[in-house]
C-alpha cells in the first residue's frame, strides 16, 4: 500500500565511505525491496520504496499514491505520464525508473507490436539519498526509516570485495548473429534501410549477486552513467556508455550519440593503434555520421529554431573494455515543450536502433530472438523542475522471473562484416561479463551439522 506524504523528513550527513559503496550498502540493506541506484557525474542517488508510482502499458497509464488513477490508452502515452507526474502530491518530487525499448513502438500510439509487458515504471521514492562531494542529503517519508538509513550509512566495518566469476560471451547465439548481420547487409545494400543494430543474448547459468557485480563492474568501468535497480520485477545493473537525453530546468537539451567501436586491451601501444584505426575506418565514420545526423533531426522537432548544433564531433571516449567515436548534440526546447517531448523525440537512441528507425524496428523484430525489454531502453530520473536525465541501457546484466542474462549489439551498415560485428559484441559484453559476482550459496543445514561434528 502506497502512502502519499506532502513532505519529507530530511537531514544531512558527512560520509566516511565513498559514495558508490554507500549507495550499494543501502541497496543491500533490505530496507526497500524495490530501489534504484543512479550515478550521474560523480553524484550517486538511492531511491527506495515509493510514495507515488507511475506505470505504463498497452491499457494506459496508472498513478498509485494511496488510491489509483487510471488513464486509459489514448495514443499519447508520454503526455499521460507527464500529466500523472503533474498530479503527484509530494513536495519537490523526483522520480526514478526505467523505460523498455518497446516503448519506441508505442510512443506515437501504435500498439500493433506491443504485448502485455510493462513499457515504463517510475517511482517517487519513499526514501531518497543523494551523495555528492562527501555529503549525503537524506529524506524519507517517515522518521523511523530516516533513522534506519542513517544507521546503515554510519555503520563501521570493512567493505568486502567479492571475486567475480567471468562468463564465456563468445559462443551463445554466434551463428545466428552472423546470419542476421548478413541479412541486414543485404537489406542495406537493397536500400531498405541505412543502419540497424542487432543484439544477441548470452544466458548466465548461475545466480548473480547484483550489488557485488555493480561494485566490481563500476570499479572496472568508466561509464557516462551507472545504475543498479530492482523495480517492478526486474533487476539490472549496468555501466551506460552514453545518455539518451538530458534536459535542464531551463530547457537546455543534450543528446550524446556514440557509434563506432574498437577494443580497449590495456596495452597502451595496441590501444593507440586501434584508436587510430577507429578514426580512419570509413565504415565506422559513416556509421557515426549518420547517427549524429539523425540525432540533430530529432532535436529539431522539439527545439527552438536555430538552437540545435553539434557541440562536439567524433571524439574518442573510453568506456570499459571498448573505445567509441562520440559526439554531443544540443539545443533549447521550444516554447511549450517539456522534458517528455525531448525524450519522445529521441527515444530510442539511434545508436541502439537504426536509420531510419521504423525500418530498423521491423528488422530488429524479424531477426532478434526475443523482445528487448530493458535492453537499449533507458534508466532515468525526472523532477518537478522539469529536469531529466536518461541513460541508455547497455553494458548491463538482467534478471527477471528466475532468468539471468547479458545482451549486446553492434551497428550494421553496408560495409559490415559478420565476423567483425560478432567480435564487437564480445568486446562490449566484456564490460560486464568479466565482473559477474556469484551469489553466496546457502549453507546446506545437514552438511553444516556434519562439518561441525567433524570439527568437534
Amino acid at each position: 500500500m502506497y502512502q502519499s506524504p506532502r513532505h519529507y523528513f530530511e537531514t544531512r550527513l558527512r560520509l566516511a565511505a565513498d559514495p558508490m559503496t554507500a549507495a550499494a550498502r543501502l541497496a543491500s540493506s533490505g530496507l526497500h525491496p524495490d530501489y534504484v541506484v543512479y550515478e550521474n557525474g560523480g553524484t550517486w542517488s538511492y531511491a527506495g520504496g515509493a510514495t507515488a508510482e507511475i506505470t505504463l502499458d498497452r491499457t494506459g497509464a496508472r498513478l498509485r499514491q494511496g488510491e489509483e488513477v487510471h488513464l486509459p490508452w489514448d495514443g499519447r502515452p508520454l503526455r499521460q505520464v507527464q500529466n500523472l507526474l503533474d498530479a503527484v502530491q509530494v513536495k519537490d518530487w523526483r522520480a526514478y525508473g526505467w523505460a523498455a525499448f518497446e516503448l519506441s513502438y508505442a510512443k506515437d500510439g501504435d500498439l500493433r507490436h506491443v504485448g502485455d509487458q510493462r513499457l515504463l515504471h517510475l517511482v517517487v521514492p519513499h526514501t531518497e539519498v543523494r551523495i555528492d562531494s562527501g555529503e549525503a542529503y537524506l529524506r524519507s517519508a517517515d522518521q523511523a526509516t530516516l533513522s534506519a538509513v542513517l544507521e546503515v550509512l554510519t555503520a563501521q566495518g570493512a567493505e568486502p570485495r567479492s571475486v567475480p566469476d567471468p562468463v564465456d560471451v563468445r559462443q551463445a547465439g554466434a551463428d545466428d548473429y552472423r546470419r542476421a548481420v548478413g541479412a541486414a547487409v543485404d537489406a542495406i545494400n537493397d536500400q531498405r534501410l541505412q543502419k540497424v543494430i542487432f543484439s544477441r543474448v548470452v544466458p548466465v547459468d548461475h545466480e548473480v549477486d547484483f550489488v557485488g557485480t555493480y561494485l566490481a563492474g563500476r570499479r572496472g568501468n568508466n561509464p557516462a552513467r551507472s545504475f543498479l535497480l530492482s523495480l517492478g520485477g526486474i533487476e539490472a545493473t549496468g555501466f551506460s556508455p552514453e545518455i539518451v537525453v538530458q534536459v535542464q530546468p531551463d530547457g537546455r537539451v543534450v543528446s550524446q550519440p556514440l557509434a563506432g567501436t574498437r577494443a580497449l586491451t590495456g596495452d597502451r601501444t595496441e590501444d593507440a593503434r586501434l584508436r587510430a584505426e577507429l578514426l580512419a575506418d570509413p565504415k565506422e565514420i559513416y556509421e557515426h555520421a549518420i547517427s549524429v545526423k539523425i540525432a540533430c533531426d530529432e532535436l529539431l522537432d522539439v527545439c527552438a529554431p536555430g538552437t540545435v548544433d553539434v557541440e562536439e564531433f567524433m571524439v574518442v571516449k573510453e568506456r570499459g573494455t571498448v573505445q567509441h567515436l562520440a559526439s554531443r548534440v544540443g539545443g533549447r526546447l521550444a516554447a511549450g515543450r517539456r522534458a517528455w517531448d525531448a525524450f519522445g523525440a529521441v527515444f530510442p537512441a539511434v545508436t541502439a536502433s537504426g536509420v531510419p528507425k521504423d525500418a530498423a524496428y521491423e528488422s530488429i523484430r524479424s531477426n532478434e530472438s526475443e523482445a528487448r525489454g530493458l535492453y537499449s531502453g533507458a534508466v532515468l530520473t525526472v523532477d518537478h523542475q522539469g529536469a531529466m536525465d536518461a541513460a541508455l541501457v547497455l553494458r548491463s546484466v538482467y534478471r527477471q522471473a528466475g532468468r539471468t542474462w547479458l545482451r549486446a549489439g553492434a551497428g550494421i551498415v553496408g560495409q559490415s562484416r559478420p565476423e567483425r560485428e560478432l567480435e564487437e559484441t564480445c568486446e562490449k559484453l566484456g564490460s560486464v561479463g568479466r565482473f559477474l559476482v556469484p551469489a553466496a550459496q546457502p549453507v546446506n543445514a545437514g552438511a553444516a551439522a556434519m562439518a561441525g561434528g567433524a570439527r568437534s
